[in-house]
């Protein structure tokens, strides 16, 4: 067997796994999402995009503003409020204090938990 016949082999197992790993963490992001949505509704990436922008910009004025948002059959983003709390520095394991604040949330609607337990 010659020798570049065994390199060639090792590249192609890396390769094969990668894609692997891959497929197994696929997500989607926000360019796929814009993709979908321009083909889905017929206009471009441009106007796509800019739909999602404007609709992520009255969420988080919403949100920032203390108001829930409500999609009916998808979910509800809201505002939690956490206490003020101690916790520990792992690396020194020392005592330190943290802030209460404000964190988004999101529950599934119905329609959302449905079809995601439907499967693909």
């Amino acid at each position: 067997m010659p020798p570049g016949f065994r390199l060639a082999e090792n590249l192609l197992s890396l390769r094969e796994r990668r894609e692997t790993c891959q497929e197994r963490d696929k997500a989607m992001n926000k360019a796929d999402l814009i993709d979908r949505i321009a083909s889905g509704a017929g206009i471009s990436k441009v106007q796509a995009g800019s739909a999602i922008d404007t609709a992520m910009d009255s969420i988080t004025g919403a949100l920032k503003k203390g108001d829930r948002v409500a999609l009916i059959g998808f979910g509800t983003f809201s505002i939690s409020q956490r206490k003020a709390r101690n916790g520990r520095n792992p690396q020194t394991g020392a005592t330190i204090k943290i802030a209460a604040r404000r964190v988004a949330k999101f529950t599934a609607g119905a329609e959302l938990k449905k079809a995601v337990n439907r499967g693909k």
